[in-house]
């Protein structure tokens, strides 16, 4: 059975990071587009010639081209949409953040079970390149006892960050850096956060952040983001008993997409870091590089395909969504009170 997938917006989420993967993953087809601009459709029109675009989800659920949906709208708009496709019976990928709050993320699961849906929270960079290689290093426990991580996101991008009180970067880049570290390192406990504002035409926006999160474990991690400081570094850093692996990334697979290239085309040398930027590993017997493991973003559209097929749980479950929006409404509560916030 072959998994039939819309996609739901079309700005650089749609475009970039939903249908190029789709169109690559096992198990999966690209069935049409939603898009009312017109620059927007023409552009979905160029990129997939002859693949139906709709002004309206509810038109693509008229047109009965889809078991399945990305909704890759702005936030505001998403909680909507998600609960306009569980009611018509499709299967939902939401994009994060995946919803308001915590709260209202139990709201849509609990929606999506009393209609047998299946819905999934599409946190991508669970499958980085540079976050599957650290992975892999702790894996093999090279490190010995792990003492803690720092994540650092930075992109000289602010034409991309949602202004005003409802975006936001700590909803944005943090949802994805919160996401990656509660699965590399298990559930949180306590948040310690700071956060950077501008005041913008839209409102005041949070444009930068810095969070240290505790973690059942005892690891603790550390992470950090900005878009509006004209810096691009990407930087993951682990410190153990036995040493320490820093890789500074250069963001593969959206590179390769920036690019015009798509994963279908040649999947076998998608998505690795160029050897010139493979982490390095520090122990007693000296410093070596670590090859890249594969970054593959389609696998989070195989194996939900693969859930939707077998009935299973989807890669990132909207529990697991509504954790990370927890620890998320948890790091914001802690800027504005200057205070630790625990999640026990």
């Amino acid at each position: 059975m072959t998994l039939r997938i819309g996609v739901v917006g079309y700005g650089t989420g749609g475009r970039h990071f939903h249908a190029p993967f789709i169109d690559a993953a096992e198990g999966c087809a690209l069935a049409g587009i939603v898009a009312r601009a017109p620059g927007t459709v023409a552009a979905a029109n160029a990129d997939w010639p002859g693949l139906p675009v709709y002004p309206s989800l509810a038109a693509m659920i008229e047109a009965g081209v889809c078991d399945a949906v990305t909704i890759s709208t702005p936030p505001h708009t998403r909680r909507e949409l998600v609960l306009e496709a569980i009611e018509a019976g499709l299967h939902v990928v939401a994009d994060k953040p995946f919803a308001p709050s915590a709260e209202a993320a139990l709201e849509l699961d609990a929606a999506a079970q009393a209609k047998g849906i299946t819905l999934g929270v599409y946190q991508n960079r669970r499958y980085d390149a540079d976050l599957q290689t650290l992975a892999k290093v702790l894996r093999d426990e090279t490190l010995g006892p792990l003492w803690r991580v720092h994540s650092r996101m930075d992109f000289d991008d602010p034409a991309t960050l949602e202004a005003g009180p409802t975006g936001g970067l700590l909803r944005d880049l943090g949802s994805h850096l919160v996401d990656q570290m509660i699965w590399l390192l298990g559930p949180v406990t306590e948040v310690d956060a700071q956060m950077d504002f501008l005041d913008l035409p839209e409102g005041p926006t949070d444009v930068g952040f810095t969070i240290t999160l505790r973690h059942e474990t005892g690891t603790h991690s550390h992470i950090n983001a900005s878009k509006c400081n004209f810096l691009n570094l990407r930087e993951l850093r682990a410190l153990g008993g036995k040493g320490s692996f820093v890789s500074q990334s250069t963001d593969v697979q959206a590179q390769q997409i920036f690019a015009g290239k798509r994963p279908a085309a040649d999947p076998e040398n998608w998505g690795f870091e160029p050897e010139s930027n493979w982490g390095v590993l520090r122990t007693s017997d000296g410093a070596r590089q670590v090859p890249s493991e594969q970054g593959r973003y389609h696998d989070y559209y195989a194996a939900f395909a693969a859930a939707v097929r077998e009935g299973s749980a989807p890669p990132v479950t909207a529990k697991q969504g509504a954790r990370t929006l927890a620890v998320l409404d948890a790091a914001r509560e802690s800027a504005t009170s200057g205070r630790s916030v625990s999640l026990i």
